[in-house]
């Protein structure tokens, strides 16, 4: 009887807790981890680059973030001078160790994957609506046999852009975008916990449901120490 009725208290508990809707989540997901999540993230990447579902390529990327915003990128070894900077809403393209474009660029990525715990919450939520989910739209699912939310759709079946959330560790595990005319799909995979956030070490993309790009994270650190001068395009080559 006893097992019983704390069962029954602890499912009302539950019941109360869990989000009825995007904001609700999204609100969790922030006291969980603002002011806790790390800094910075840098890792090695090995790439590889799929066209009709098949390898065509396999490189190695060095990755450096610096939250909310910055997220740099060196191609192979470094000292080649290949790269992409990500900063604020612009990226920056290096060949050789000379810029050869620069363009607009929302990383919502990056944003996705830690940056949000940066911002206020009313920024969090300009920010979502910005990048074309609908806030109003919400549902629990299954994603690879574990509990997930839904941000932006009420059903799976909907052609609208969508965030999955792990219900246990309120990360994102799946991502849908509908934007451009055709379906980008973004699994985001065997995450590792590191300080009080998380970062996967396994991304695999897909475009109109055909594999292009399969990413493998190695020797993350969270929160070394890092000049911020390396996302500064003017400097490129100058900062070690």
């Amino acid at each position: 009887m006893k097992s019983l009725f704390l069962f029954i208290v602890i499912s009302i508990i539950y019941n109360i807790s869990a989000p009825r809707s995007s904001e609700e989540l999204l609100k969790q997901m922030y006291d969980r981890y603002h002011n806790k999540w790390f800094h910075v993230l840098t890792f090695s990447q090995t790439t590889e680059n799929y066209r009709n579902d098949s390898l065509i390529k396999t490189s190695t990327w060095y990755e450096t973030i610096m939250y909310p915003d910055k997220f740099r990128i060196d191609f192979e070894d470094k000292k080649n001078g290949d790269a992409v900077i990500f900063r604020n809403d612009s990226a920056y393209d290096f060949r050789k160790g000379k810029l050869t474009s620069s363009k607009a660029y929302k990383n919502d990525l990056t944003f996705l994957l830690g940056g949000l715990y940066f911002y206020s919450f009313n920024d969090i939520l300009n920010k979502l609506k910005a990048f074309h989910y609908d806030l109003n739209k919400f549902h629990q699912d299954k994603w690879k046999g574990k509990e997930v939310y839904v941000i932006g759709s009420d059903k799976q079946s909907e052609k609208l852009n969508q965030l999955w959330i792990d219900k246990e560790n309120l990360v994102l595990v799946r991502l849908l975008k509908f934007d451009e005319k055709e379906k980008e799909e973004a699994l985001f995979e065997n995450h590792i916990r590191l300080g009080e956030g998380w970062s996967e070490r396994a991304c695999i993309f897909y475009v109109d449901d055909h594999l292009v790009q399969k990413e493998y994270y190695h020797n993350c650190i969270a929160n070394s120490a890092i000049d911020s001068l390396v996302f500064e395009p003017s400097l490129f080559g100058r900062v070690p």
